[in-house]
């Protein structure tokens, strides 16, 4: 599937900035499976912009504005070309082994409700495979999506408390989950193409992957029941959220900040000739 993104995020501050820090994780890597056509980031403003990567293997670019500024507005915007491959992920980079994803974070400590769940799907399923399919159908039924929920530090336990949450809560769930499994697992944030969704959307997505012995990392996401297809777009990855948020950063000046994000994923129409 050929997919065309265009992210859009918009900073408004209440009293002008002397200078603005941002670490930019929105620039998608090509492996087996997706290639990217084309990709770029427009800063509307005076800019330097300095590519890179963490340690994670995402790509990033480093933003530094000079004040005074009283708006940041960032349009990120490409063309990837999308394979559908069950999930399956090869040749992404990899600079870390695969157990360094069963280290727990705040934002994906188990519970005891987490803890339970994964030793009821540990009961029910003996393959690996069948018991990460099996953990994504609980989360899917268990969960209700709520897309006014926007608390980036909400953990997995208070979600699945709650019985509620958006995609990272989903993912955070679920990372939880497979290792207390002692499965390998990581999140990541993307795109999704919804051919039910008309309009621009506000957030990107979030799902999360998990590592299968010989088979290597599989992704599932569990806020659609679904192991990613064509209709995903792969950016970045990390232990929980803030390892592969889109932006992050800080600020030198006082007042308050806003923040607006618009995200439209559409499809390349199919052109036939007579």
């Amino acid at each position: 599937m050929r997919l065309f993104v265009n992210h859009r995020t918009e900073y408004r501050f209440s009293e002008p900035q002397r200078r603005l820090i941002q670490m930019l994780r929105v620039t998608p890597p090509s492996y087996a499976g997706q290639q990217i056509v084309g990709w770029q980031i427009d800063v509307q403003c005076d800019a330097c912009l300095i590519p890179g990567s963490d340690g994670f293997g995402n790509e990033t670019a480093m933003l530094y504005v000079e004040g005074p500024v009283d708006q940041l507005s960032l349009t990120i915007s490409g063309e990837a070309l999308i394979e559908n491959r069950l999930g399956i992920v090869e040749g992404a980079p990899e600079p870390l082994p695969p157990l360094v994803y069963l280290r727990s974070t705040a934002l994906t400590k188990p519970t005891p409700a987490i803890t339970e769940l994964a030793r009821q799907v540990e009961a029910a399923k003996t393959d690996v495979i069948a018991r990460l399919h099996r953990l994504t159908s609980e989360i899917y039924e268990g969960m209700q999506f709520d897309s006014y929920q926007d608390d980036a530090d909400r953990d997995a336990g208070t979600a699945f408390e709650e019985k509620h949450g958006v995609c990272q809560d989903y993912a955070h769930i679920f990372i939880a989950a497979a290792r207390e499994m002692e499965i390998p697992a990581r999140y990541v944030s993307g795109h999704l193409y919804r051919s039910d969704v008309t309009g621009a959307q506000p957030a990107a997505h979030a799902w999360a992957e998990a590592y299968i012995q010989d088979l290597g990392w599989v992704g599932f996401d569990p806020a659609n029941d679904m192991c990613p297809d064509d209709a995903y777009i792969r950016v970045a990855v990390g232990l929980d959220y803030r390892d592969a948020a889109p932006l992050s950063g800080t600020r030198r000046g006082g007042g308050s900040e806003s923040l607006s994000v618009s995200v439209s994923v559409s499809q390349a129409q199919v052109q036939t000739q007579n």
